[in-house]
């Protein structure tokens, strides 16, 4: 990747120098059903401050024509790697007309075009956040440059195409679309192909917004757009009246693209998500509580993000935490909401993945220094979205929901349109809260590292409490990370939990400040001691939480009959949180996990403690104890799925639990039974998702090959089949396989994101770790080469996924070591290395701790 970056110095002195005022852009993809490339003509008009030099930027395998202020430039000379230099910008007005063939990718970046089986149709989709909008027109790439764009787009007979403005009647084919509003490059959008759509309406403060949902025709029959505008319709209401703020664009379209890499993306007006959220089988209510956060999420960018936008990538985490927070308050909060118990699965699911992202060397502060593109291409992390909005949800609890959402109310119509950083929204903050936010800001944004938080309880004989205290402790940040351990101000509750008829229910909370090394509580003194007591109750802070000794005995036998779901949720994280610390053994996690998992009601959570307990089996257990923890396991997800009740969701999550681990032959018959048709579970429906995860467990372990894959691939014949049938062709345990795999995506580069991303999948199982053992000496040999030559999303796909993280030994991190000495890899790659390495350290820590219980 030479040659594509831009740094943050480059960038704060373009914008010194001049401003965009509209883009015109033309693109001819009237070829895209075969591919190659496209013409994009481009003309900007921007006004410079004073005369200069300075450059736009375009990557693309041809540039053709040049024109600056009527003057031609010879491309040869002005263009190169992702840069056309402007060596001569008249102060005042200036016009740059760009004609360019850009080229179609497989990768998600830019403007990717996928084929689908199914149909043999092409569709296309745009992907521009980070820097990518110069993979399909010429551009001012950095998000304080806004300016209106008017897309003109010649595209073949019979296509739809959508875009951030209202989509027009075509003439000849041509799709002449109005000027947005002004807005950055990263989120302007162009989609087209035949997509399939339905329409509908938001109704509301006098206005109607137009809705359209659109997928492709081959899963047109699995698309259930009204629960989708359902939720759509509610995050309107919700966040029109919290934010006191107009919707900002003419319409709403969704759409459901092939390939996706990431989640979704708040292109203005036109958001495009990950069609596997289009369900083509039975799925848990969590999988639709996952898809209605990823829905709301998307819908509060249009405002905080695509109305008002962070001036550089240093603010990237508000733009997601704050879209991730409110999504989540959304679910919690509105009426008619599926999913008041958001926050559980918030703290289930968001917050572990922040814990555990916050204690790598790679660790930073929420406010991370971002120098340039390559530093921001690597930080949608864990710290960016969950840390972030777990801060986020604290401030709230510290300044007021009311106030907040007045602050916020202040700074949509103080900054309409415009690029802000952080201080601005602290500013509105304050006026509205009266609270003084400078200290917090400094301890909670700017430093780096988790608090624990401990209470200190002593009881007289009587069992009265003479004394109660938090002890806040700040432990050493991991090895290589920069900064100092910090105590920081936490806003928490803590809930006094009894034991009723062999329930837990909370009897009382209290909420207070806990700040520095030691709080003292006295109105919880002269009482007598309740079964339990848990600190940051309803999880309203971002620390480690631990148990005093008399809680964690009762939780232990208990943790399934706390009757609140939230209250289980941060015990089992806990829980979690000390096994991957090496505090709790892995072999007492899975009796604790057994001991509960039966009563647990929320279904997020259930899955949760499935992938978390196959992950501990497979990474931290004990070697020679791990086939003991397997057994285990895969007899009881057995039992657990004969027990379930026929139809529910629970039987489905155990149901794919064993298609996970099953591995003894009477397992393996069940699933090949499951898959013939000769063994039956009563209200289980083996349709086409749970077929394809039954049979890559059998490939895996040598009960499937080609011919049942094959005759697999001819039942789905979709995108979707493809990519399954990647992965049960990566997973069989035989050398040609793995070679097969392995060459498929080091040695070519021509398969598909989604495809690459299959075949990673299947390659690596925990179970063939010997088979694999060599490819671990490959990995460190074709990485540097890897990432010179793909690109980001293609090359960190393969980094983090073929690092050799199931090789737990210190061989492993030897080798990563003397790698990473060596090949003097670029920082953004040395901090993936570095993180999967940490991986390893981590998993030999936890099997000390096991093979110790």
């Amino acid at each position: 990747m030479p040659g594509t970056n831009l740094t943050r110095e480059e960038a704060r002195e373009r914008a010194r120098l001049l401003s965009v005022d509209a883009y015109d852009i033309a693109l001819d993809i009237a070829g895209a059903q075969e591919g190659g490339t496209f013409r994009s003509e481009t003309v900007v008009r921007f006004t410079a401050r004073e005369a200069g030099a300075t450059f736009v930027d375009l990557i693309a395998p041809e540039v053709r024509e040049v024109v600056l202020n009527g003057t031609a430039l010879d491309p040869a000379e002005v263009f190169a790697d992702s840069r056309i230099a402007l060596p001569a910008v008249v102060e005042g007005h200036n016009e740059l007309r760009v004609v360019a063939d850009c080229a179609y990718t497989n990768t998600g970046e830019g403007l990717h075009r996928s084929v689908d089986p199914v149909d043999q149709q092409a569709y296309l989709y745009t992907q521009f956040e980070v820097p990518d909008a110069r993979r399909v027109y010429a551009c001012f790439e950095q998000p304080d440059l806004k300016a209106t764009f008017a897309f003109t787009v010649t595209a073949p007979e019979g296509w739809t195409v959508i875009s951030n403005s209202p989509t027009p009647e075509p003439r000849d084919n041509v799709w002449r679309f109005a000027a947005t509003p002004r807005v950055s490059t990263y989120i302007t959008a162009l989609i087209a192909g035949p997509y399939h759509s339905v329409h509908s309406s938001w109704e509301g403060q006098g206005r109607s917004v137009p809705l359209g949902i659109y997928c492709r025709p081959s899963l047109a029959e699995h698309l259930d757009a009204e629960a989708i505008f359902e939720v759509t319709r509610q995050g309107f209401d919700w966040f029109q009246k919290k934010f006191d703020y107009p919707y900002p664009f003419a319409k709403y379209d969704q759409l459901f693209v092939p390939e996706f890499n990431a989640g979704a993306m708040e292109n203005a007006g036109a958001v495009t998500i990950r069609d596997q959220y289009v369900f083509r089988s039975k799925v848990t209510d969590a999988a639709y509580e996952m898809r209605a956060e990823t829905i709301l999420h998307e819908l509060a960018h249009m405002w905080f993000g695509d109305l008002v936008t962070m001036e550089w990538w240093n603010d990237l985490w508000l733009n997601e935490s704050f879209a991730t927070y409110t999504s989540i308050a959304c679910q919690a909060h509105a009426p008619g909401s599926r999913w008041p118990h958001a926050w559980t699965s918030f703290a289930n699911q968001m917050k572990t993945w922040a814990y555990r992202q916050d204690q790598l060397p790679s660790t930073h502060p929420i406010m991370a220094e971002i120098r340039d593109l390559d530093d921001v291409l690597v930080n949608f992390d864990g710290i960016t979205y969950a840390k972030g909005a777990s801060v986020l949800k604290q401030l709230v609890a510290y300044v007021g929901m009311d106030e907040f959402f007045r602050g916020v109310q202040a700074y949509f119509k103080r900054h309409e349109w415009s690029n802000t950083r952080l201080t601005d929204l602290l500013t509105a903050l304050e006026e509205t809260s009266g609270r003084d936010l400078t200290a917090w800001s400094k301890a909670w944004l700017e430093t780096a590292g988790i608090n624990i938080l401990r209470p200190e309880i002593e009881v007289d004989a009587d069992g009265v409490v003479t004394s109660f205290a938090v002890r806040q402790e700040a432990p050493a940040l991991p090895e290589g990370a920069k900064g100092e351990p910090t105590l920081r101000p936490h806003r928490i509750a803590i809930g006094l939990y009894e034991l009723t008829d062999g329930a837990l229910e909370r009897v009382e909370r209290l909420e207070l400040d806990v700040d520095g090394e030691l709080t003292k509580v006295p109105a919880l003194e002269g009482r007598p001691r309740p079964a339990v007591v848990l600190l940051n109750d309803d999880d309203l802070s971002y620390a480690k939480v631990r148990l005093d000794p008399a809680s964690m005995a009762v939780v232990t036998e208990h943790l399934a009959d706390f009757t609140l779901s939230l209250p289980r949720a941060l015990c089992w994280a806990s829980a979690w949180d000390m096994t991957r610390d090496g505090e709790m053994a892995t072999r007492d996690y899975l009796a604790l996990v057994l001991s509960g998992i039966g009563r647990e009601t929320d279904i997020g959570v259930v899955q949760s403690l499935h992938r978390q307990v196959k992950l501990a089996l497979d990474l931290y257990a004990a070697p020679d104890w791990r086939p003991t923890g397997l057994a285990l396991w895969s007899d009881a997800a057995l039992e657990r799925l004969r027990a379930a009740e026929p139809g529910s969701d629970h039987q489905l999550a155990w149901a794919r639990a064993l298609a996970a681990t099953a591995r003894t032959d009477e397992q393996l018959d069940v699933l090949a039974g499951l898959l013939d048709g000769t063994v039956t579970v009563d209200g289980l429906a083996v349709d086409t998702e749970l077929r394809w995860a039954l049979l890559q467990r059998l490939a895996a372990t040598g009960r499937a090959d080609e011919p049942e894959i094959s005759a697999e691939l001819s039942r789905d014949h979709t995108s979707a089949g493809e990519r399954h049938a990647a992965t049960a062709r990566a997973a069989r345990p035989t050398p040609e396989a793995k070679a097969a795999a392995w060459a498929s995506v080091v040695e070519d580069d021509k398969l598909p994101n989604a495809v690459q991303e299959a075949v990673i999948s299947g390659f690596v199982q925990t179970d063939q770790r010997e088979l694999l053992a060599p490819y671990a000496e490959k990995y460190f040999a074709a990485l540097k080469g890897v990432w010179e030559s793909r690109s980001h999303e293609m090359a960190q796909q393969i980094a983090i996924g073929l690092y050799p993280t199931i090789q737990v030994a210190e061989a492993t991190l030897a080798a990563t070591d003397a790698w990473l000495a060596e090949a003097d890899p670029t920082p953004a790659l040395r901090r993936l290395v570095t993180e999967s390495r940490a991986g390893v350290e981590r998993a030999l820590r936890a099997q000390a701790a096991d093979a110790s219980a």
